[in-house]
């Protein structure tokens, strides 16, 4: 599992693209100095030539975030597909068209029987064939409509009113029924919901169905809006291959058109598991985002809280919890019994033979006696449990926070320091987008490093949960140096101090700038990708022996001594003259290289 444990190097492509930069940074450099320029040429022909470079790797790196960009695009769309309301509409209009004129029928018809088929077309068509009859029976389509009657007033059925032929309507059967009967019975069908798309006769004997166009007819507006919508509803939650985006006020539908993988972007940006529907949450599956979420909400860790921390009144059985002071305790009114906390006894028994208000003899030598064992260990055990909880619940919900902070941070990129950078160093946005990149990786690591914790929780190998551990520390390590750089190291390009005390940023620095963080952001992303894979795969390549723990890859595993049970130490920067064992930090990128080699094994910069 060599992949699963070392920081992943980066392609080929993307070092050469940085590789660019970075020469072009220094060649800018050179230029400032005057040993790049022209003397004879005059200024002019060096800002020529100078914009000549900026127009040409400009370019260059925009085409190639393009070329990604479409990969990623072309990935995304062979696993989903993101449907608008009028994408929607136009698959519902085409299926009820073709079923309409296939089986020669009206539209309103063709609704009721895909509606019926859940809008399985090739079903509906097997069984139409096969037995129209029995389809049009089961439905409720009659094959011919009765005509009114000639009388000149008929009797409503609901209201037994005598109304006039033209004031009466049935659905297609002789129970007729005046239009303002219909419209209150229509109505009270669409505000119990979906339903009414199944709303037969009202006569209890009758199943002919309420068609659309008499909807459209009899019914009030809001009601014709309404039922429009429970229809084409009906056509994603009917279906077994698309599903609507669970985020607020969205309105677009998810259909999976793929296997593995269920995690989508929907056109409103959330992410979620298409599966489960709740928020996307690899490397974790389904069942454990469930327990985790239950337990969350449960009050299992309300009674493990209890148990740790409080004690029964010995008349009452009320949880009373002691803070501070002494021994002597007294329960709530009504009940106001006096107790000792330790044994708890009646206090009326206690005194200074006892041991005072703050010892208890009677305990002391009933618990050499062995009397509270069971009852100490119960509550250890429950104060064990919680600790273990709330150490990774509290971890869990720290990144969710700190993943909130960072999408207020991309948006803050994207509305104000782009163009503030664009001023500055007359760089268009265009090729500025190497930062908002790094701010959706961000966003996506604090998301997978959330979902580690629920993993963790419940990981119960001893031997693959220290190895876990380990990995975790390292992608914390990793998305901290990146979650840094983007955050802390880009203001020095943006604060502008008016005093002129310090000199401004060069486009050379802002150069390694945007090399340092794109690498940063190569590095983070792979290493995430591979650690999202083996907790998938269930760390399989992590196996228990007598003697400890073994690994195919654990040679190849930085500094794999490191690993304890426990939170796992962070590797703290250091200076590239640094020649201990523990590796050195390259300049460009901030990887940590073993102490063996002089070029950084991500970006290939020499050590000197």
């Amino acid at each position: 599992m060599d992949s699963d444990a070392e920081m992943p190097m980066s392609s080929d492509e993307e070092m050469l693209d940085d590789e660019d930069y970075y020469d072009y940074s220094d060649d800018m450099g050179e230029d400032d100095d005057g040993s790049g320029g022209g003397g004879g040429e005059g200024g002019d022909s060096d800002e020529e030539e100078e914009g000549e470079e900026e127009e040409l790797v400009g370019g260059d790196y925009e085409g190639r975030e393009a070329e990604g960009s479409d990969e990623v695009v072309s990935r995304r769309e062979q696993r989903y597909i993101v449907l608008t309301e009028k994408d929607i509409n136009e698959r519902q209009e085409e299926d009820i068209g073709k079923v309409s004129a296939v089986l020669s029928i009206r539209r309103e018809e063709a609704c009721v029987l895909l509606h019926h088929y859940k809008w399985n077309i090739s079903k509906l068509s097997d069984e139409w064939f096969a037995d129209e009859e029995k389809v049009r029976d089961i439905v409720g389509l009659l094959l011919n409509g009765i005509d009114l009657p000639n009388s000149r007033k008929l009797t409503c059925g609901i209201c037994f009113e005598g109304y006039s032929s033209d004031a009466m309507s049935s659905a297609g059967c002789d129970h007729f029924y005046c239009h303002e009967c219909w419209e209150g019975y229509i109505s009270a069908a669409i505000s119990d919901g979906p339903g009414c798309l199944s709303l037969r006769c009202p006569d209890p004997s009758c199943g002919a169905m309420v068609l659309q166009n008499m909807i459209n007819k009899l019914a009030k507006d809001d009601d014709k809006v309404r039922y429009a919508r429970f229809i084409l509803r009906a056509y994603v939650e009917d279906s077994k291959k698309t599903k609507w985006c669970p985020a607020p006020d969205c309105t677009c539908a998810v259909e999976f058109v793929s296997d593995g993988n269920y995690d989508v972007s929907c056109n409103c940006k959330f992410s979620f598991c298409w599966n489960c529907t709740e928020e996307a949450h690899r490397p974790v599956n389904c069942e454990t985002v469930s327990r985790w979420i239950l337990k969350n909400s449960a009050e299992s860790e309300n009674m493990n809280w209890i148990l740790a921390n409080s004690k029964p009144c010995p008349k009452c059985k009320r949880p009373i919890e002691k803070n501070q002071g002494c021994m002597h305790m007294t329960c709530t009114p009504p009940c106001k019994f006096e107790f000792c906390w330790l044994c708890l006894g009646s206090w009326a028994e206690h005194g200074e033979r006892t041991g005072g208000f703050y010892a208890c003899n009677r305990y002391e030598s009933a618990k050499k006696e062995g009397v509270y064992d069971e009852t100490e260990a119960r509550r250890e055990r429950a104060k064990n449990s919680l600790e273990r909880y709330m150490h990774y619940y509290e971890r869990w919900a720290s990144n969710q926070t700190s993943r909130q902070k960072a999408q207020a941070d991309l948006q803050k990129a994207e509305k104000e320091q782009l163009a503030k950078l664009t001023d500055v160093f007359g760089i268009p946005e265009t090729q500025l987008k190497f930062i908002i990149e790094a701010w959706s990786q961000i966003i996506e690591c604090r998301r997978v490093l959330k979902w580690t914790y629920a993993y963790g929780y419940y990981l119960d190998d001893k031997v693959k949960s220290e190895f876990f551990e380990y990995l975790q520390g390292e992608a914390e390590s990793g998305l901290e140096r990146l979650h840094q750089c983007a955050e802390k190291d880009l203001q020095s390009f943006l604060t502008v101090r008016s005093d002129n005390t310090e000199p401004a940023p060069s486009i050379a620095e802002f150069g390694d700038f945007r090399v340092k963080l794109a690498g940063l952001t190569s590095v983070t992303r792979n290493y995430f990708e591979n650690l999202v894979q083996a907790l998938e795969a269930g760390l399989e390549d992590v196996h228990s022996t007598a003697q400890g723990t073994t690994s195919s890859n654990a040679t190849n595993i930085p500094s794999k001594k490191a690993v304890t049970k426990g939170k796992t130490k962070k590797q703290l920067p250091r200076t590239s003259s640094d020649n201990s064992d523990e590796g050195w930090p390259c300049e460009r990128c901030t990887f940590i290289n073993p102490s063996s080699v002089d070029a950084c094994s991500v970006c290939d910069k020499h050590r000197y």
